[in-house]
C-alpha cells in the first residue's frame, strides 16, 4: 500500500510500516505507510498549489470526476465488497449495503453541481446591490472511521471537491486499504494532480500536526469525542472550520402500543447492525412497562438466532480490534459486578480453531434499571445493550435526553400525541419514526452536544464546505455623499 501525495503513489518519508491485523482471525493482514510530518506537508503544499486551478474549473466539470469515481467503484464493487469484509469483518450483507451507500452519495453530490445557489440583495438605493456567493474554503482535511470506511470516505471527499476545496484524507489505521482503493478510484477517474491526497500513519504523529497545519482551512472528522476536542484545541491557532461527528448514545424507545415486530426487526439493526459499532447505534432500550415482559422475551428469543463468525455465512462479524473486544468484556464484567443481569450473551462465542483468536463477541441483552451507570451513560460501541422498563412520556423523555450525546434516536409507537411529543421535546439530530436507520444522502446527519457540530449530508451538508462572500456594488455613476464625509474637503477635486 501507498499513500498518494501531489499525484504520486509513495511511501512514508523514512519507509517506516505500520501492521493491520484481520479482525476475524487476529493475524496480519497487510502494512501501510507510517508517515511522517514531512509527509503532511508535502501533501497540504500539493493541495494549496493546485487549488485555484481546481476552483477555477466551476462545480459542472468538477462533477465529471465524481461522476467517473462513481462508475468506476460500481464496476468493481465486488472488489469493495470483499475488502470491506476481509478489512473490516462487516458480514456480506452489510458490505454490500455499505457499498450501495457509497454509489448513491457520490450520485447525489455530483447531481448537486448546478444547484449551488447565492443570492442578490437590495442595497441602501435602487443602485446598490449585494451579491452573495459561496465560495470554498480551500485545503480541507478529511479524518474518516473505522466503521464505515468507505461509506465515510465518499461522504466527506465528494462535497469537499464538488465545491472547489481540494481535499487530503487521512483514514483510520485500523482500515487504510479500504481508502486506497477508493482514492484510486478519483486517480484512475482523472482527478487533477495534487487536488487529492491521502496520508496515512500514526493519529499522535501525522494527525495532530495535519490539522494544526497552517494551511488547512476545513476539518471533517468522524470519530470519538476525545478525538474531536483534541482536534478542536489543534486547530484554533488556524480558526480551521470544523465538521466533527463525534459520540453517540441512541435511546431505543418502544412505547405500548407499537407495532413489536416491526420494533424488534429495527431493534435487531440497529443494536447489532455492524456488531454495534456504530454512531446511531442503539445503545439504551426503554420498553413501557405494559409490555416490557413480553417485548424483552422475543427479543431475547430473535437474538438467540443471530449466527456469530465468518462474516460471509453469518449475521454479525467481529469487532474491529483486540482492543474493543477487551474493552467491551471489562464493561460487562464490570456492569455484572454492579448488579446488572445478563440477560443473553455476555461473553465470547465459541467458535472453531479458524476464528478462535479473532475478535469476537456475542450479542448482548442487560438489564439495568440505573439510569446513571456507564451502561446507559457512556458510549459501547460493541454488541451490548442494556434495558429497562418506562412508563410515562414526561419520564422517558428526561430519561432519553439524559445523555452527553445527541445524535440518533428512536421511537415506535402508533399514538400521534406521543409522536409529536417526541419530535418537539427528544434533544438528538435524528429521531427515527417506527423506522430503522440509517441517514439518507439527502438527510442533514447531525448530533448536538458532545456529538459535535456541523453535519454532512443533504443540501446543508454540501453548503459545510462553503463560506458566504459579500460584494457591495453601487452602478449609478453618481458622486457618492458619505454622511462622515465633508463634502467641502472635495470642491476642488
Amino acid at each position: 500500500m501507498k499513500m498518494l501525495i501531489n499525484g504520486e503513489w509513495v511511501a512514508a518519508n523514512d519507509n517506516e510500516k505500520l501492521k493491520k491485523y484481520n479482525p476475524v482471525n487476529g493475524k496480519v493482514l497487510g502494512y501501510f505507510p507510517a508517515g511522517k510530518k514531512e509527509d503532511v506537508n508535502a501533501a497540504v503544499d500539493a493541495a494549496e498549489g493546485s487549488f485555484d486551478e481546481w476552483n477555477q474549473l466551476g462545480s459542472s466539470t468538477r462533477s465529471k470526476y465524481i461522476y467517473k469515481a462513481k462508475d468506476l467503484i460500481e464496476a468493481n464493487r465486488k472488489e469493495l465488497e470483499e475488502l470491506l469484509i476481509l478489512e473490516n469483518g462487516k458480514v456480506v450483507r452489510q458490505a454490500e449495503e455499505e457499498v450501495d451507500g457509497v454509489i448513491d452519495q457520490l450520485q447525489y453530490y455530483a447531481e448537486f453541481a448546478r444547484k449551488i445557489t447565492g443570492d442578490l440583495v437590495e442595497g441602501t438605493s435602487a443602485t446598490r446591490k449585494i451579491f452573495q456567493y459561496k465560495i470554498p474554503y480551500g485545503v480541507v482535511v478529511a479524518i474518516t472511521p473505522w466503521n464505515f470506511p468507505a461509506g465515510m470516505v465518499a461522504r466527506k471527499i465528494a462535497p469537499a471537491l464538488l465545491t472547489g476545496n481540494t481535499v487530503i484524507l487521512k483514514p483510520s489505521s485500523d482500515t487504510p486499504f479500504t481508502a486506497e482503493w477508493i482514492v484510486r478510484k478519483f486517480v484512475e477517474a482523472g482527478i487533477p494532480r495534487g487536488v487529492l491526497g491521502m496520508v496515512t500513519g500514526r493519529g499522535s504523529e501525522i494527525g495532530d500536526h495535519i490539522v494544526a497545519h497552517s494551511k488547512v482551512s476545513l476539518i471533517t472528522m468522524t470519530g470519538s469525542t476525545v478525538t474531536g476536542q483534541r482536534i478542536m484545541q489543534k486547530a484554533s491557532a488556524n480558526m480551521a472550520k470544523l465538521i466533527l461527528e463525534l459520540g453517540g448514545k441512541a435511546p431505543f424507545i418502544v412505547w405500548k402500543d407499537a407495532n413489536i415486530k416491526n420494533a424488534l426487526k429495527s431493534l435487531i439493526w440497529a443494536k447489532f447492525w455492524n456488531s454495534g459499532q456504530s454512531c446511531i447505534a442503539a445503545e439504551r432500550l426503554y420498553v413501557h412497562k405494559d409490555i416490557y415482559t413480553e417485548f424483552i422475551d422475543k427479543f431475547i428469543r430473535v437474538t438467540k438466532g443471530l449466527k456469530v463468525g465468518d462474516p460471509h455465512t453469518s449475521d454479525m462479524g467481529p469487532l474491529i480490534n483486540k482492543g474493543a473486544l477487551n474493552a467491551t468484556d471489562e464493561l460487562v464484567k464490570n456492569a455484572v459486578d454492579s448488579g446488572s443481569k445478563i440477560l443473553y450473551g455476555g461473553k465470547r462465542p465459541n467458535l472453531d480453531e479458524r476464528y478462535s483468536e479473532g475478535y469476537f463477541y456475542e450479542p448482548t441483552i442487560i438489564e439495568n434499571s440505573d439510569q446513571k451507570s456507564t451502561l446507559f451513560q457512556e458510549e459501547i460501541f460493541s454488541p451490548v445493550i442494556a434495558a429497562m422498563p418506562i412508563s410515562e412520556i414526561g419520564e422517558t423523555l428526561s430519561l432519553a435526553n439524559d445523555s452527553k450525546y445527541g445524535l440518533a434516536s428512536y421511537l415506535f409507537t402508533e399514538n400521534p400525541e406521543v409522536i409529536f411529543k417526541f419530535a418537539d421535546s427528544i434533544r438528538f439530530g435524528e429521531l427515527y419514526i417506527n423506522m430503522p436507520g440509517p441517514e439518507a444522502s439527502q438527510g442533514y446527519h447531525t448530533g448536538f452536544r458532545l456529538t459535535g457540530q456541523g453535519g454532512e449530508g443533504s443540501k446543508y451538508g454540501i453548503e459545510e464546505y462553503l463560506k458566504l462572500k459579500n460584494v457591495y456594488v453601487e452602478y449609478s455613476g453618481k458622486e457618492l455623499t458619505i454622511p462622515t464625509v465633508n463634502d467641502n474637503l472635495f470642491k476642488n477635486v
